[in-house]
């Protein structure tokens, strides 16, 4: 399973990114290690149990605090919301398996041609009406167009909340097959019933893509409760790791001073030290944030995350040189993480010394192994060439970057000098045409290099795009409608 598509890294930590196919719409994605790696544990059972293929999935991690997830074609999206507002893991992981019902019965697929079926009646009033009206009647043509819509909408509205009653009860399913409980599910919706209660919200269930939280609760627990596995409880320390999480992403997307409260100094647990490290980070406040990171790495040494972030502060507070030793360490801890690689390769970049660009060059190979469509690994990669005179590998690597940022034009640009001082037919050349190739539509039909045509393999595949958002919103709980 992967993690990454249609974003870039501009940092090991938690950060705010996306593409321009990602902003336009308006999903703001985040990229973390920490996160990545908890959301890749808790996915994969539950894809191999949905007969999904676990390593063709993408998670994408928004950035938005409202309770949600969604999924389509072969990416699921995840709320950082849905990951604080969760009391426990088991609750993340009924939602987990409600999206993998969703991909597991291609129910983006057949939404299409739901759309589809629901449209022939709103069209046929639209011809139906404009022949009223034409015949001296507006009032009717008015009346007949009202009614095909509604028609069409309530027959779409309709097949999306069988849609989502499948995928409940698909979820019950996966986590049996995994011997997991299904009472983090039926916790989630009693909150979010008990939530349009206090609400007092007048809601027409037949104006809902999804079903009512008190009937999706009702159905879950008539299945839920009968699991030989229903009491299997999360471990204290699975809750511990999650309130981890949480207080990392509180600090990193609440307001400082709103996460100091939450967070108070008379609260010493460990998330309670690894929020105030973010939120005394982000306010510049280098002392603070240090001490309270420092109280973790030193109280557990095995954490390669709390390593991370330290080598993120001390690289962020201008102090590169002492970023190094922590950013080690989580590579340590931590080998086969990308993030963490590129981390330590960025810091090695600022040194700005010819020793270290070559360990920055090695690292972030041995990065964009692992990852090899992260455009900001590829961007500072092409940083370290160019700190080494390697004016040829730097335009490859550039070239690399802006196609991952979807800049085709300019990928396609630097392919092409990349190229010119490239030995034919090696692998850094073919990847140059393979770039050219790629983005050959795209360039105005400008002339292919000579003799790529032969030895070129063939283009690199441009990704679908992810859903951005479930297809319908609810208009009364627009923002808990997993």
């Amino acid at each position: 399973m992967k993690l990454r598509k249609f974003c870039l890294s501009i940092a090991v930590l938690m950060a705010t990114v996306g593409t321009p196919l990602a902003q336009a719409r308006g999903i703001s994605l985040l990229r973390d290690a920490e996160i990545e790696e908890f959301l890749d544990e808790y996915s994969r059972p539950i894809f191999r149990a949905a007969g999904l293929n676990e390593d063709s999935i993408q998670i994408l991690l928004v950035a938005d605090q409202s309770l949600n997830a969604f999924a389509g074609g072969r990416y699921m999206g995840v709320n950082s919301g849905l990951l604080t507002i969760a009391e426990t893991p088991n609750q993340i992981e009924g939602v987990i398996a409600h999206e993998a019902g969703h991909l597991a019965g291609g129910h983006s697929v057949r939404t299409d041609a739901a759309i589809a079926s629901a449209s022939r009646p709103m069209l046929l009033s639209l011809i139906l009406a404009a022949g009223a009206v034409a015949a001296g009647a507006p009032e009717a043509g008015i009346g007949i167009l009202g009614l095909g819509q509604n028609i069409g909408t309530a027959n779409f509205l309709k097949y999306s909340r069988g849609q989502e009653s499948t995928a409940d009860q698909s979820s019950i399913t996966y986590l049996d097959r995994i011997g997991h409980s299904s009472k983090g599910a039926t916790e989630l919706w009693r909150n979010v019933r008990n939530s349009q209660i206090i609400r007092g919200r007048q809601i027409n269930p037949y104006r809902q893509t999804h079903p009512l939280a008190n009937d999706r609760l009702s159905a879950l627990q008539q299945r839920a409760e009968v699991s030989p596995y229903y009491e299997v409880e999360d471990s204290p320390e699975e809750i511990e790791r999650l309130r981890f999480i949480q207080a990392k992403i509180h600090g990193f997307l609440e307001e400082p001073h709103a996460t100091l409260r939450r967070y108070p100094l008379s609260d010493q647990s460990d998330p309670a030290h690894y929020a105030r490290a973010v939120a005394y980070y982000r306010t510049s406040q280098v002392e603070k944030a240090l001490i309270e990171i420092r109280t973790l790495t030193e109280a557990r040494p095995d954490n390669p995350y709390f390593h991370e972030l330290e080598g993120q502060m001390l690289f962020e507070f201008g102090k590169v040189e002492e970023s190094i030793e922590p950013h080690k360490k989580a590579i340590a801890l931590k080998s086969d993480n990308a993030l963490l690689r590129i981390g330590l390769g960025r810091a090695l970049n600022a040194m700005d010394a010819p020793e270290n660009f070559e360990e920055a060059v090695t690292e972030f190979k041995r990065a964009l192994l692992l990852e090899p469509d992260n455009g900001f690994g590829w961007y500072e990669l092409a940083r370290a060439y160019g700190g080494l005179e390697n004016d040829t590998m730097a335009d490859l690597a550039t070239a690399e970057s802006r196609y991952h940022a979807g800049a085709k034009p300019d990928a396609n640009a630097f392919a092409r000098r990349a190229m010119a001082g490239l030995r034919k037919g090696t692998p850094e050349w073919r990847q140059a045409a393979d770039i050219v190739l790629a983005t050959q539509s795209q360039t105005g039909g400008a002339a292919l290099p000579s003799g790529i045509d032969d030895d070129a393999p063939a283009p690199r595949q441009i990704p679908e795009t992810p859903p951005s958002r479930p297809d319908v919103p609810d208009p009364t709980i627009p923002e808990e409608n997993t």
